[in-house]
């Protein structure tokens, strides 16, 4: 009889160290898919709430500067920082546009810049708040043109916009 308790105990025991085996191989899995989970979620929802708005569009054919006026609709405010840091400006004639670095429009191709206004002055582009957009494309020189624009921001939320330049 004691043998059998010996031998039910050695069972138990290793049922035990090999729960604990398996919890420790499948554990970090699971975790690291619940993490992978959550941060899609959260990258998701940020998307939802990031939106946006082109009010009214610009362009001249004497300067090749293009206006364009966006409207924060989201709910989610957008830094400014993200906005120099990680925005993208795409600008040109219809088929014939190119990606606008950000620098001052005015003395150079194919550089854009913007203007917040910032109505609480706390350095974000909260609901309601409109940014001006100026960028410069050489190749809009024709009045009558049709002009594409395109604004993306970090996060992958972007408009488009083709209107006429005069």
């Amino acid at each position: 009889m004691s043998a059998d308790t010996f031998v039910s105990a050695l069972f138990i025991i290793t049922a035990v160290v090999a729960a604990g085996i398996l919890i420790n191989a499948v554990y970090p899995i699971v975790w690291s898919t619940a993490s992978t989970f959550s941060s899609s979620a959260h990258e998701t929802d940020t998307r939802m709430r990031t939106d946006f708005k082109i009010v009214n569009t610009y362009g001249s054919s004497t300067t090749h500067l293009v206006k364009v006026w966006i409207k924060n609709i989201g709910s989610n405010p957008v830094g400014i920082s993200e906005i120099q840091n990680g925005a993208d400006v795409f600008i040109g004639s219809s088929g014939n546009f190119a990606r606008a670095a950000l620098g001052d429009p005015t003395t150079t191709n194919q550089k854009w810049t913007f203007q917040l206004d910032d109505q609480n002055s706390n350095n974000l582009w909260d609901t309601g708040e409109t940014i001006e957009i100026t960028a410069r494309n050489d190749v809009l020189d024709a009045a009558g043109e049709l002009a594409y624009f395109q604004f993306v921001l970090p996060n992958g939320v972007y408009r488009s916009v083709e209107f006429t330049i005069v």
